[in-house]
């Protein structure tokens, strides 16, 4: 094990946050559990960081004094969105360190430069090219085939930005659907796969790594609906899954948290899809099924402390709850029935609109097995949205 990081900010420490939704709410709380102090920049009003902060710098991303008067009343600046702008935390980090760095997201940020790294990494990824042109689009296809999808190279999450290729024939319909919202895409060779993974991995300045057990994940309309914990794999699928993980984190030189999303493709090869230098949907059962949770580990690694044992300590599930399944989820009976199934935690994220799409909660469930696990979460979920 590496030594502790020289010289770690200690509890009484302000630590900055750039974004203000629920992971940062979920690191503040951890922050406030431990004695740290917590100024969040964010355009939101009420964001549901800012309900647990110190202080709230509401002021747009792009603002460049606000974001250097958030790195002047901060010790470090963390983050809990990967597309802030660059070029304004390039100018934040003259004066205080940020965690992970601008070299990161600028990596993060853009679809073609986090697989060309992957690649450079030794790191498998599916085919894939960038694509500038209607005309790229077509040569991209010759090369790659159908199907495939085309995306935006940058923004673009939970399924926006992206369109389905089935066969050549589709290309046109597909330029018009994502032609409008970039001015560069990349087009991927979807990959027959038997399961969508995940890893969370921490790294310190020292060198320090520690990844989060591998979490099996379900998607619905491009959005995280289920995630379970251990993914039922080989333990060598999840030893590569892991390996991969630290292997970026690693070469990227990431301090703080990097979550990892892979496909298992059927002959058992972990192929990476995307990153994000920051904590992770797939990773919020950490916070009752590990050793630390994904944002306690998140600030020890951007404070210099040593990195916790993420070790699981039961198998769970967790399973969100959109703006469709449950509103607010405020005052809602269904919560009280799901909660009645046995080891179910219920996160409330504080937002105070519920639109169709948007993540207003979770639910995690603590089981004897994995399979349990999933049983039971989709109960409380079926409960908390049938429960009106």
């Amino acid at each position: 094990m590496n030594p502790p990081n020289p010289s770690p900010l200690l509890p009484g420490a302000t630590i900055g946050m750039v974004g203000g939704g629920q992971l940062g709410r979920m690191f503040a709380l951890e922050a406030r559990r431990m004695g740290y102090r917590l100024v969040v920049l964010d355009p939101g009003d009420a964001t549901p960081a800012a309900q647990f902060c110190d202080r709230h710098i509401q002021a747009p991303f792009e603002d460049v004094d606000a974001c250097l008067e958030l790195a002047d009343v901060s010790d470090v600046v963390t983050l809990e969105w990967e597309n802030a702008d660059v070029a304004t935390l390039r100018a934040m980090a003259e004066r205080v360190q940020i965690h992970p760095s601008p070299d990161v997201l600028e990596v993060a940020q853009h679809r073609v430069r986090e697989k060309d790294a992957a690649r450079r990494l030794g790191v498998l990824t599916a085919e894939y090219r960038a694509v500038r042109s209607r005309e790229e689009l077509d040569e991209a296809l010759r090369e790659i085939g159908a199907p495939a999808i085309l995306k935006t190279a940058r923004m673009g999450y939970d399924g926006k930005g992206q369109a389905a290729l089935h066969s050549l024939s589709d290309a046109d319909a597909a330029w018009s659907a994502v032609s409008a919202q970039g001015d560069d895409f990349i087009l991927e060779a979807r990959v027959p796969f038997r399961m969508e993974v995940s890893v969370i991995c921490a790294r310190s300045a020292s060198g320090e790594t520690a990844c989060f057990p591998v979490a099996e994940n379900e998607h619905r309309r491009g959005i995280l609906h289920l995630s379970v914990v251990p993914a039922r794999v080989p333990e060598a699928v999840a030893a590569e899954a892991r390996r991969v993980a630290a292997a970026l984190a690693e070469g990227l030189g990431v301090v703080g948290l990097l979550a990892v999303e892979m496909f298992v493709d059927p002959d058992g090869r972990i192929l990476m899809n995307e990153i994000a230098p920051r904590p992770h949907n797939s990773g919020h059962h950490t916070w009752e099924a590990c050793g630390v949770s994904q944002f306690e580990q998140q600030l020890r690694a951007v404070c210099g402390l040593p990195l916790g044992d993420p070790a699981l300590l039961r198998p769970a599930a967790m399973v969100n709850l959109m703006g469709e399944d449950a509103g607010t989820g405020l005052g809602r009976p269904g919560a009280a029935r799901a909660l009645a199934v046995p080891g179910t935690a219920l996160h409330l994220y504080g937002k105070r609109e519920a639109r169709p799409g948007r993540k207003m909660g979770h639910l995690t469930v603590l089981a004897d097995s994995a399979d349990q696990a999933e049983a039971r979460a989709r109960e409380a979920w079926e409960r908390i949205v049938a429960g009106g």
